[in-house]
């Protein structure tokens, strides 16, 4: 199974993202249209071990959804966090209780999606999780989960919790409470632990006093931290988060001031353990009202703030290609049931699509927002180095996400966006159909393109490329390619059904006087929907087979008709030639004879139009009989007598029906 999408695992975890400086890892098109075949290219000259494609990825800049869940929780929630540990996501928020607070853990096993998690409550880990939590912060080190929570109101109740799972956070955690360290926490609203060069610095805000806290843990993360107190001068007014963030070899950690409904940014340069400058960042062109929360998101190469404003009940996003800005974004209100947001969790990807969760105050509730992966590709995804080609179904901006090397230290991410434009206006013939050997005319009207071509080169006239002629003999459809000026290029085609309707009377042929044969030829398309009839009626044993015998006395044409419950029509003709080059006569006869057919001699042939003498002569060349009637026949009598066993000569002169002039003679024997 296919490991789940973060922006990378480690960092994930901590909300650090790091921009690499890389080459771009495919290539593909700026913009194309509905339906476009859509060639990605990458760009590796080494094999990766592993790739995985996602032709319709949720992106940050789409359109986001959201469910609100609840009310699932035993009391009003004040924190959350969400991570992924190998194949498995878990979510934890932190429930308000009167003395401590409550632990609540979702283990949602393989997808974000599942609809029913397995929900555990931790309860208040013996009566060490702080009041008013606020703030779960989740990171991995040495292969090792760990848990910071934080929270409380006064000196008196705040405290920082560390939870330690060991391998995997499906495990019972070990309990750290390390309470109000040193006695500098005044109401703590942030915190993060970073390793660096071996050694592990953390921060703290504190909301009551404006104060920035730094940790020193030393080389183990397990460490009780010595505490810093590096004062109230950097423009705080009611902190109420933080996050952090390496961009380009400098630190930075961004903290939303609750009161003062501003952003402040401190710089860090290149090391975390030195102590920041402050710059105020305002109310990022409106859109910070009374905020309580922040997590950032290196999401596609695009840098990502999601605040919750307690003000407002709602959520807002600001976007920024750099710690400068510009910043720009949208705001989410009346949204996934947000109401009285108190913390928002980290943003992470599970397969196509990105998920964060916020928790609602004034209710036992939380509200999953998510950008989800779409289902306007042709294919959804492909684990392949060279990716299939694909095309998408509606007009939109579509997100293609490629990770390589997943899961390893390795990794790499690369997204791009591709603009899919709607057809270019046009007229095209629609699908349509034909008989067998009919042609047709098919047309095209599309004022802005550029180039026309139509595939493929069978029985097609490409003359004029606006209206085509084509007589296909079977079922073809017909590709048309434009291309555009906008870069598009539309395949669409037009499928020409043909409806298969073939006479074949058979060849032409040559028979002899009073001689059969079989018409009909192998093209003929027979069926329960084919109709066949041949005409004319004359000396044929079946009008409506496709194979009937003929016994024509002359040259005759016969033709075959076929015809289908299409309407589709054919017709074909054969010629039957009657041989004129003999003249049948029998070579012997017995007067006598009882059956007829023998008993008689004359001229057999029925092609002849024309008889102008049939003599008879006996060994002596004496005339017996003569006749210019081809039915008359000698009866084997002479003046009424029985003429004598023995051999005579016949001679014939005669026309036969194509006008040929014909004169024969042979011997007949009488039998007595």
């Amino acid at each position: 199974m296919r490991k789940s999408l973060l922006v990378l695992l480690l960092l994930a975890c901590s909300q650090l993202h790091i921009s690499f400086a890389q080459e771009s890892l495919f290539s593909a098109p700026d913009s194309v249209c509905v339906r476009q075949p859509i060639y990605l290219a990458d760009s590796f000259t080494t094999p990766a071990e592993s790739y995985y494609w996602g032709f319709c990825s949720g992106y940050i800049y789409g359109t986001a959804q959201g469910i609100n869940w609840g009310p699932i929780l035993p009391g009003s929630p004040s924190a959350i966090e969400v991570a992924k540990d190998g194949e498995d996501y878990y979510k934890f928020i932190a429930v308000k209780g009167a003395t401590s607070d409550q632990l609540i853990k979702f283990e949602y096993g393989k997808s974000l999606s599942n609809i029913a998690p397995t929900i555990i409550n931790m309860g208040t880990l013996s009566n060490v999780m702080p009041i008013e939590t606020s703030k779960l912060f989740l990171t991995k080190d040495k292969g090792n989960w760990h848990l910071f929570i934080c929270g409380g109101t006064t000196p008196a109740n705040s405290s920082i919790v560390r939870l330690d799972f060991g391998d995997t956070l499906g495990n019972t955690p070990n309990i750290v409470n390390m309470g109000n360290l040193f006695g500098l926490l005044n109401k703590p609203r942030g915190i993060f632990v970073q390793e660096e060069a071996g050694e592990y610095f953390g921060y703290v805000v504190n909301q009551a006093d404006n104060k920035l806290l730094r940790l020193l843990f030393g080389k183990n993360i397990s460490n009780t931290p010595v505490v810093v107190d590096l004062g109230a001068g950097f423009g705080f007014n009611a902190p109420s988060d933080m996050v952090h963030v390496l961009n380009e070899g400098s630190w930075y950690v961004f903290v939303p001031n609750q009161a003062g409904n501003n952003l402040t940014r401190l710089d860090f340069g290149a090391s975390i353990a030195t102590t920041p400058t402050d710059k105020d960042l305002g109310d990022l062109d409106g859109r910070i009202f009374g905020p309580n929360s922040v997590t950032f998101v290196r999401d596609c190469n695009n840098m990502h703030l999601f605040f919750t404003n307690v003000t407002t009940d709602d959520m807002s996003r600001v976007d920024f290609p750099t710690v400068d800005g510009p910043f720009t974004g949208a705001n989410y209100t009346g949204f996934a049931g947000i109401s009285s947001p108190t913390a928002i969790s980290r943003v992470i990807r599970d397969r196509d699509s990105i998920f964060a969760y916020v928790t609602n105050g004034n209710s036992n509730s939380y509200s999953q927002i998510y950008f989800p992966q779409c289902y306007n590709s042709s294919i959804a995804s492909s684990t392949e180095k060279n990716p299939p080609v694909y095309s998408y179904d509606q007009p939109g901006l579509y997100n293609v996400y490629l990770a390589v090397n997943e899961g390893r230290a390795d990794m790499q991410i690369e997204c791009k966006q591709i603009e899919v434009l709607p057809l270019p206006p046009m007229t095209v013939s629609r699908d349509t159909g034909i008989c067998q050997g009919d042609t047709i005319q098919l047309s095209v009207v599309s004022p802005q393109a550029l180039t026309y071509v139509w595939t493929p080169n069978y029985r097609i006239d490409t003359i004029d490329v606006h209206n085509v002629k084509v007589a296909p003999e079977f079922t073809v459809k017909y590709h048309l390619q434009m291309s555009y000026s906008t870069g598009c290029i539309v395949d669409t085609g037009v499928l020409v059904e043909v409806s298969k309707n073939k006479a074949d009377a058979g060849p032409d042929r040559i028979i002899a006087d009073g001689a059969k044969t079989t018409l009909g030829g192998p093209l003929t398309t027979m069926g329960a929907n084919y109709t066949l009839t041949w005409t004319p009626n004359q000396f044929i044993n079946d009008l409506s087979t496709a194979t009937p015998v003929v016994t024509p006395p002359f040259d005759f044409t016969y033709y075959l008709e076929v015809t289908n419950t299409d309407g589709c029509y054919s017709i074909d003709s054969v010629i039957v030639h009657v041989d004129c080059n003999d003249i049948n006569v029998p070579n012997a006869f017995s007067p006598e004879s009882p059956n007829a057919g023998v008993n008689r001699v004359g001229v057999m042939n029925r092609n002849i139009v024309k008889l102008n003498s049939f003599s008879i002569y006996d060994r002596w060349g004496r005339q017996v009989f003569f006749t210019t009637d081809i039915t008359n026949e000698w009866d084997g009598k002479v003046n009424g007598k029985p003429a004598p066993f023995g051999v005579y000569v016949w001679e014939a002169d005669g026309f036969c029906a194509e006008g040929r002039r014909f004169r024969r003679s042979g011997n007949v024997t009488l039998i007595r």
